[in-house]
C-alpha cells in the first residue's frame, strides 16, 4: 500500500550547472549539487559519480550520497544514499530500469534516460513513503536508469580488440 503522493514529482535538473531539485505537494525537497567549477562528465546528468564532488540534501537537511564507479557490471552502477536513519539504493535491474530499495525492501522500478523525466512503477505490495519517491526520483534524474549486463559489454569490448 502506498502513501499518498503526486504521480510524477516535479524535477528540475540543470546538467550544466550540476543541480537537480525533486520537488511537489507531499514530498520533501531533495536538492542534488555538483561541486561548482568542476568538470562534467558528460555520459551522467548530474556529471558526475564522484561522492566527494556531490552535495544532498533533503528538506535542506545533509544526506549521503555514495555512487558507485559504474564500471563492468550492473551492480556497479549503484547508487546509495543514507537520509537520517534510512538507507536508499538505485541499483540497475535491466536494460533501462533501476530497482530502488529502502533499508534492502524493494519499493519499484524507475526509469530515466537522464533528460530528467522519470518514469516509477511503484510495487503494489510496499509501503512507499513520500521521502523515498522524492528521494528515488532523484537518483534516477541524476544518475540515469539500467545498465548493460556484464556479458554484453565484455562481448562489445572484446569485439573491438579483434580486428
Amino acid at each position: 500500500m502506498r502513501d499518498h503522493f503526486p504521480a510524477t514529482p516535479d524535477v528540475e535538473l540543470r546538467s550544466g550547472d550540476g543541480t537537480l531539485d525533486v520537488t511537489g505537494p507531499g514530498l520533501p525537497h531533495v536538492r542534488l549539487v555538483r561541486t561548482t567549477g568542476t568538470e562534467p562528465d558528460p555520459h551522467i546528468p548530474i556529471g558526475t559519480r564522484d561522492p566527494a564532488l556531490l552535495t544532498l540534501t533533503v528538506d535542506g537537511r545533509p544526506a549521503r550520497i555514495s555512487p558507485a564507479k559504474g564500471r563492468l557490471s550492473r551492480r556497479s552502477y549503484r547508487v546509495d544514499a543514507r537520509v537520517g536513519g534510512v538507507r536508499y539504493r538505485l541499483v540497475p535491474c535491466g536494460n533501462e530500469e533501476s530497482r530502488l530499495l529502502r533499508d534492502g525492501r524493494r519499493l519499484g522500478e524507475l526509469e530515466s534516460s537522464g533528460d530528467g523525466r522519470v518514469t516509477a512503477d511503484w510495487d503494489e505490495n510496499a509501503t512507499v513513503p513520500a521521502q523515498g519517491v522524492a528521494v528515488g526520483t532523484a537518483l534516477a534524474a541524476a544518475f540515469g536508469t539500467g545498465a548493460r549486463p556484464m556479458w554484453e559489454t565484455t562481448l562489445d569490448v572484446l569485439g573491438e580488440l579483434i580486428p
